[in-house]
Order: C-alpha cells, then structure tokens, then sequence
C-alpha cells in the first residue's frame, strides 16, 4: 500500500500513460482525481478509469479542463481538495505529440503543443506546490517527460523541445520546492505503445524495427511507466528528488 491515505492528481489520465497510473495509484491506496480534456469521449475514458479505481476500494473524480490554460490548474487543485481534503502528489502527464515535417510546420501547431506540454506542466506544478507547501506535509510531484527530451525526431521538432523543458522543469522545482519538502522528480519513457503514438510506431513495420533496437525486446506498455511513477511519488523514494527515470527497455543506450 505505497499510497495508502494519499491524494493523487493526474493530468492527461483518461488515455495511456496517464489512465494506467491514476488506476494503479488507487490499488496501493490512494484517492485519485482524473483531469481530462473538455469533451465527452475524453470524459467516457475517464469513467473507464475511476470504476477501475472504485473497483480497488478507493475514490475517484474526473475533473475535465484545458491543461494549457493557467486558471484550469487552480480549478484542478480546488476541486481537488474539495473533494478529497488536499493534494500529496501530482501525476503531471498531460501532453500532445501531433508529428509534423520542420520546414512547414505551422505556428499554431507549434504554439498549442508548447502550451500544453510545457506551460500546461509549468502552471499544474506551480499550483500544487503552493496547495503542498500550504499544506505542510511535502508532497512528490512527477512529470512525464519522454525519451525525446534527450533525442531528437526529425517530425517532432515541436515536441522534443517540450519534452526537454518538462525534465529541466523538474530539476529547478526541485531545487525550489525541497525546503517544503516537496520532491520533484521525472519519468523519460521510450517506445510505449498508447494511443497517441499507435499509428505512427505500427506504420512501415516500425514496431518491429524498434524491438530490434530495444534490448529487452519489446515496445513499452503504460503500466510499466505507471508502476515508476507510483514508486517515485511513493515514500520509498523519499529521498528521490530532481532525479529523471529513463523507463525504456534500454533503447537509449543501445547504439551499436
């Protein structure tokens, strides 16, 4: 029961990464507020998730809003403690990964997803840390940032430097945020097969070339990035903080 009594805020988690850890948040105890985004199949997806949390005992919520716009973070948190009395850790998750070709990719594209991955991670970290350090009890906040932060893509010129700002974002709060005991730490997964990348790792027998390079010879699910994030937001890993953890099979480190 590594959350046992926790509150546990996830952004993005009606889909993939995001679903798979706000359901395996509440098997070890925790309650479990789902942020999604505004729409009702985002929503079903949430639904899907918290009867698999209230199915482990626990509570959950489903909290839709715009991660990119700042006053959705305050909502998240308010309704947040209202529900459940607090915030002890943050699953900030939410992100978008739209692949586009560099020379004509457009501003908007470029615009939305900087504002979702990384302003949207900016203002949901920034307002947990202050419900944490109003609470007095610290906190682990955990970001999802990608394998991408350390690689490049030739069609996610507009992604990857997102990604890389998520896991400088990390390491700055964390700095920021250790008086109040507060640890910030990141997750860099590597090929994991959801739904915002199904397409593009099935296309032109790409799966099997990635499970060629991958030394433990298979693409990435979501619980295996969920279960590091549970362990990081967990007291096992209190004395974790600033730390990013590459979950990917070992395809960053094979380049022979």
């Amino acid at each position: 029961m590594l959350l046992e009594g926790k509150v546990v805020l996830v952004t993005g988690g009606s889909r993939g990464i995001g679903a798979a850890i706000a359901a395996l948040a509440g098997r070890p105890g925790a309650d479990v507020a789902i942020n999604c985004a505004p729409g009702a199949d985002e929503a079903r997806a949430a639904d899907q998730v918290v009867a698999q949390i209230e199915a482990a005992g626990r509570r959950a919520i489903v909290i839709e809003g715009d991660i990119a716009l700042p006053e959705t973070s305050t909502m998240l948190i308010e309704r947040t403690v209202a529900a459940f009395g607090g915030v002890d850790v943050l699953a900030s998750n939410a992100g978008i990964c739209p692949f586009h070709s560099f020379l004509d990719l457009p501003p908007a594209l470029l615009e939305r997803t900087m504002a979702v991955n990384l302003h949207g991670a900016f203002y949901v970290v920034q307002a947990a840390a202050r419900q944490m350090q109003a609470q007095g009890r610290g906190g682990a906040i955990v970001a999802t940032s990608s394998i991408s932060a350390l690689v490049g893509g030739a069609t996610q010129t507009h992604y990857t430097p997102t990604k890389a700002g998520v896991h400088s974002l990390m390491q700055s709060a964390a700095i920021a945020l250790g008086a109040y005991g507060v640890r910030c730490n990141s997750v860099l997964p590597g090929a994991i097969l959801t739904d915002l990348n199904r397409a593009d790792l099935e296309a032109d027998d790409k799966r099997a070339a990635f499970e060629q390079r991958i030394p433990l010879g298979r693409l990435g699910r979501p619980d295996d990035v969920a279960e590091c994030v549970v362990f990081l937001a967990s007291d096992m890993a209190r004395y974790v903080t600033g730390a990013a953890l590459l979950v990917d099979g070992g395809m960053f480190v094979n380049l022979q």
